[in-house]
């Protein structure tokens, strides 16, 4: 199986319903059943993905990851939201975050004179709650872009060793590694890896499991056994 077809298919899989799911189900160790969000890959999905990924005892510490771009600072992946870079959507004129608004928002409005690059309001089917959030550029904090497989645990698992060029592409890579989701959940996730945080909504556990493997593979980076074994646990409630 073609693992880079289960990326869900990118931004516009992960908007899959501005429906909250809910109701009562099985358990499997901690996690509540729903019915998986539509799009959501199956759980043979994501034992594939599991199979392809390198697994490790745990998440090591490799020093000097610096994410600021301030005078003194590392900037180790490139100033944010940069278009400088060749991953989907760079060199286009527009920077990354409003090329991802622009991608996960409906019924979006832009500033004029901009070339539809500055997204003004929209609204954002959340792949985090599952609730319908209304984006206006005035609170533009309620909904932000998450990196699915977090800056700072990839810079531990291996990005140290790429090069600059690299991790630019991979901050920005709005094809497989960002969301736009709402801000406070984003904020909750931090830089924590799917044994530390999933998703609010059960229904997006198996939709998140799958875009998180397939960075993981597609950038040949490994997981923990923890992080595995909360994805062979949320695998059960994937149909």
């Amino acid at each position: 199986m073609n693992v880079r077809r289960l990326i869900v298919a990118g931004v516009a899989t992960a908007m899959v319903s501005t429906a909250v799911l809910g109701g009562c189900g099985t358990v499997f160790g901690e996690f509540t059943t729903v019915a998986p969000a539509p799009g959501s890959p199956s759980r043979a999905d994501i034992e594939t993905l599991l199979a392809s990924v390198h697994i490790v005892d745990s998440r090591p510490h490799a020093v000097g990851y610096e994410r600021a771009c301030t005078s003194g600072k590392g900037c180790v992946y490139g100033p944010a939201w940069s278009d400088d870079q060749d991953a989907q959507g760079g060199r286009d004129g527009c920077d990354t975050r409003n090329n991802m608004l622009a991608l996960s928002l409906h019924a979006t409005t832009f500033r004029e004179g901009t070339g539809e690059c500055v997204v003004l309001t929209g609204i954002l089917p959340d792949p985090y709650s599952g609730a319908s959030l209304a984006f206006d550029r005035s609170d533009a904090k309620a909904v932000q872009i998450d990196h699915v497989y977090p800056l700072a645990a990839a810079w531990d698992m291996g990005a140290h060793q790429w090069s600059r060029e690299a991790r630019t592409r991979f901050a920005n890579d709005i094809e497989f590694n960002l969301l736009a989701v709402n801000g406070p959940d984003n904020l909750r996730k931090s830089d924590g890896t799917p044994s530390q945080w999933l998703p609010p909504n059960p229904a997006y556990h198996c939709f998140y499991a799958g875009k998180y493997l397939t960075v993981a593979v597609h950038y040949g980076l490994p997981i923990t056994r923890a992080d595995a074994d909360a994805f062979t646990t949320v695998s059960r409630t994937c149909r």
